[in-house]
């Protein structure tokens, strides 16, 4: 990346102002919350834009979220993944191939009625089992622009060179696509050359700073105990289980409450189990969600957390100490993120199978009373730099539209890392 001076896009005004540009962002969503909360994230960042942006998602929690305006979304048919990574209808009672032809056909639906200038599709070229492929011919049939957005890890080395292989990812980029973008920074992890990605490449940063608001004045987030507090949380919760048993058994630092968060996929006899010991316990807290949960990391004396993206990147935003216990099974994507971060100082460390309550317990012991840790090293900027990518984007598309500039800032903004 260079550091350039780059404009600060106020917004995007058109020849008609009754059209305002238009973005969509598609995301899977088959286990946890973690795309549709990426592409949420982004969502918010282009506000300052003034385009309406349309989330297609898998995810029919993220109805519930809340969202800026303009941003709106349609949800398809919810999809599961089990602990050996096979796939099923979430809800209906029918077979896969038909879930996904539904899933293909409202994708393709939604992306001719809204007709946007751009359509960022997050993690699979072709849409997950090639569903986004009818939507993505469409988009391009009216002159969008397209983006294929990646994390920062797929998974092991080889095991992202194999997928990507099976969805012919390469012939989907020159087919479907303009640009690519990695949330990421390559000195965490350079999925772009794992891959050995083609066309214009872009390493935005982290998609970090900008997602945790100031608390202002110490105001600790609505709900939290008096006392200083330790946070856990488990993502979207269905593969949890281990993490939440360790921690609701775990002794507390001293003078600290333990604050379990355990995402609303934790199966329901787990939760209670977990309420149960909370309320034998005068040092813990269970909650099913919270809404401002960035505000509880950034009010946290530590977090512990599964490795999941946004929860790091969220956490990575503040100066609380992290400890990760990954998953590690379907993927090791967590693992690797967790590793490499480890390596540079941004967290900790604990692998899953080494967990009981009582390393738990001393892990938080330590970190709590340890030194802050070391994240100058890792480019957390993304949220501010997918605004200009999109601004760019949107100009080139339409021949009628017009960036307005206000207020330039200095930013190191991603070149191509191929082309």
């Amino acid at each position: 990346m260079s550091t350039r001076r780059a404009p600060a896009i106020a917004a995007i005004a058109t020849a008609d102002p009754s059209h305002r540009p238009r973005v969509a962002l598609y995301s899977h969503d088959a286990q946890g919350l973690g795309h549709i909360r990426r592409n949420l994230a982004i969502a918010e960042s282009l506000a300052p834009l003034g385009v309406d942006v349309l989330l297609l998602t898998g995810a029919p929690e993220a109805a519930s979220a809340r969202r800026p305006a303009g941003v709106d979304l349609v949800a398809v048919p919810a999809l599961a993944k089990d602990a050996e990574g096979d796939y099923a209808a979430r809800h209906l009672g029918m077979g896969l191939e038909d879930t996904l032809r539904i899933r293909a056909e409202v994708l393709r639906a939604a992306v001719a009625s809204f007709r946007p200038d751009l359509l960022i599709v997050d993690k699979h070229p072709r849409g997950f089992r090639r569903e986004m492929e009818p939507a993505l011919r469409e988009a391009r049939a009216h002159g969008a622009r397209t983006v294929l957005g990646l994390r920062d890890v797929l998974d092991t080395p080889d095991v992202a060179r194999r997928e990507w292989r099976r969805d012919d990812g390469d012939a989907a980029l020159a087919e479907h696509y303009d640009e690519t973008w990695v949330y990421g920074d390559r000195r965490v992890h350079d999925v772009a050359e794992v891959l050995g990605l083609t066309g214009t490449v872009r390493a935005t940063g982290y998609l970090a700073h900008g997602r945790v608001p100031a608390l202002g004045h110490g105001v600790p987030p609505s709900g939290a105990p008096a006392t200083p507090y330790v946070l856990c949380v488990l993502g979207g919760g269905s593969d949890g289980a281990e993490l939440a048993e360790a921690f609701t058994r775990a002794s507390m630092p001293a003078g600290h409450t333990g604050v379990l968060i355990t995402g609303p996929h934790l199966p329901e006899h787990l939760r209670r189990a977990a309420k149960s010991r909370a309320a034998r316990r005068s040092d813990l807290r269970v909650h099913t969600w919270r809404e401002d949960l960035v505000r509880w990391y950034a009010g946290a004396a530590a977090v512990v957390a599964m490795g999941g993206y946004n929860t790091v990147c969220e956490v990575l935003a503040t100066d609380r100490p992290l400890l990760v216990v990954p998953r590690t099974t379907p993927r090791a994507e967590q693992l690797v993120r967790a590793e490499a971060m480890a390596a540079l100082g941004a967290l900790e460390v604990r692998r899953p199978e080494d967990l009981t309550p009582t390393v738990l317990a001393a892990d938080l012991h330590r970190i709590v009373a340890g030194p802050p840790p070391r994240r100058r090293g890792i480019d957390l900027d993304g949220l501010a730099r997918i605004p200009d990518l999109v601004a760019t984007l949107l100009h080139s598309a339409t021949p009628a539209t017009s960036v307005v500039t206000v207020a330039p800032t200095t930013l190191a903004m991603p070149e191509a890392l191929s082309a």
